[in-house]
């Protein structure tokens, strides 16, 4: 539970004073920072405003009462300015859109934990209905950007008010029937956070090979689905790695005590190859290969322990993965053309005419390649990053359209400022189903480090049974006639 929580004086300060200069009687926005369990604190890192809709409007505004309204409150209201006779009004859906969107850009360490409002105290306690409108801004949020999977249940309220100037903090306690007696007040104060911030680095290289079973193939599941599926799989694996940092073996509640770059190195823990396993097995179709490398970032209190950086790099390795996917199925669902997959290889084949979100497992039997968006991290607050994710034929302007859309900031215009680590690498070449799960044709381990992308191969195991069966029988036949052969010399003799 969130007992007290912490602002970062600088870019609070900063924030309330481009509201007040503004003019603005009414924004909504996100709160960034991070939420201990450790601690029992909040941290906010900045406020984000929400941007205007597709149509212009915005993300919130005052709606002005009727007469009949102000005769029911009675003389006192008629006493008030017309602003004091005002309600809020929310577009819930189009700030929990922004949170989707604005968690992609996050690293570890940093998340939404919640929804920040400037507007009169008046207004704000002009109705229940306000209240209620920004409970459910609140839920929106927390379902569009989820903390881990497991979740946290509470998210913040923070009400700058303009008339008295004043800031209040609220945690909103989750649930399914969000009320007015799901908040509590909770202590506020700013000070130094962001500089107070311990950083950690993390390239996390893997390749995973999952069976696709006929059963699976006929269920008509997706290439996507497949994938997210092999993700979740693959984070509860993740999540027993033990870690190094700088070289050593992090154990227990120990705090870091150096400042710098941290370095971090995971050692997954030996498991059984399944495909070697379900080689074995009549009612193996093909194979899906995932695999290449991922740049994580993280950020820690100084006052938490090494064991939640570790956590976090986790996380955020998992969520940049997910990321990746999701904007992938995100631009075929608003583009319906077919994807663009070029390959070098004159026997890598071009992918169906769907997109990868609409393709089914069962009308792929031939080998398909896909490259997933490159990571490039961008500097945000106090030497922290954020970062955002480039398709092959875009360039950092994107980030900077992103960056100015989205998180309200100016992008670097040098384009020497933003790390890329994951550059584009040479394709890797697909393999056939029996050339992987046999363990004498596994590919060597230095492939890890050559890719970013995805290389997805389904193969018809029938296709490759062929020519196996076809050298088994032959061998046969001639050993028998050897045998025959034999026979008959030993006869004449």
């Amino acid at each position: 539970m969130v007992k007290a929580v912490i602002g970062d004086e600088t870019q609070l300060t900063s924030a309330e004073d481009r509201l007040s200069q503004s003019g603005l009687t009414s924004q909504v926005g996100l709160v960034i920072g991070k939420l201990s369990s450790k601690l029992d604190r909040g941290f906010i890192f900045d406020l984000v405003p929400t941007p205007s809709n597709d149509a212009g409007e915005p993300a919130c505004s005052l709606l002005e009462t009727t007469k009949d309204d102000n005769k029911r409150k009675g003389s006192k209201s008629k006493s008030q300015p017309a602003c004091d006779s005002s309600s809020l009004n929310i577009d819930s859906d189009w700030v929990a859109e922004h949170a989707r969107q604005v968690s992609r850009m996050l690293v570890g360490g940093m998340k939404v934990i919640g929804v920040y409002v400037w507007v009169s105290d008046s207004a704000f306690k002009n109705s229940t209905i306000t209240l209620c409108q920004l409970l459910q801004t609140v839920k929106g949020v927390a379902e569009a950007a989820p903390i881990t999977e497991t979740d946290w249940d509470e998210r913040l309220l923070i009400h700058i008010c303009y008339s008295p100037r004043r800031w209040t903090c609220r945690n909103c306690v989750l649930s399914s029937n969000i009320t007015s007696s799901s908040i509590r007040p909770c202590d506020f104060k700013m000070g130094r956070v962001l500089s107070s911030l311990q950083a950690f680095r993390c390239t996390y290289n893997f390749k995973l090979r999952l069976p696709i079973t006929h059963e699976s193939a006929s269920n008509s599941q997706t290439l996507s689905s497949i994938l997210r599926h092999a993700i979740s799989v693959h984070a509860k694996e993740l999540r027993d790695a033990k870690a190094m940092i700088d070289g050593n073996l992090v154990v227990g509640e120990e705090l870091c005590t150096t400042d710098g770059m941290h370095e971090v190195e995971l050692l997954l823990p030996f498991t059984k190859n399944s495909l070697v396993e379900a080689s074995s097995q009549k009612d193996v179709a093909g194979v899906l290969v995932f695999g290449g490398s991922v740049c994580s970032y993280a950020y820690s209190n100084s006052k938490e322990p090494l064991m939640l950086a570790v956590a976090d790099i986790k996380d955020d390795i998992i969520r940049s993965l997910k990321s990746r996917l999701d904007i992938i199925c995100d631009e075929a669902d608003e583009n319906p053309d077919p994807i663009d997959n070029d390959c070098k290889e004159s026997r890598l084949e071009k992918l169906p005419e769907k997109p990868i979100s609409r393709l089914v497992l069962n009308s792929l039997r031939k080998t398909c390649f896909l490259t997933f968006p490159r990571r490039v991290f961008v500097p945000w607050l106090a030497g922290t990053f954020i970062c955002d994710y480039l398709q092959p034929s875009e360039t950092v302007e994107v980030l900077k359209e992103h960056c100015v859309e989205l998180m309200s900031m100016e992008a670097p215009t040098d384009p020497s400022k933003y790390l890329q680590p994951e550059v584009e690498a040479p394709s890797l070449i697909t393999e056939s189903f029996w050339d992987i799960t046999v363990p004498n044709h596994f590919a060597s381990g230095s492939s890890l480090d050559k890719s970013r992308q995805v290389d997805m191969s389904v193969e018809s195991s029938r296709r490759t049974n062929q020519p196996f069966n076809f050298n088994v029988f032959a061998a046969v036949c001639f050993l028998v006639l050897a045998i025959l052969v034999g026979l008959v010399i030993v006869r004449q003799k």
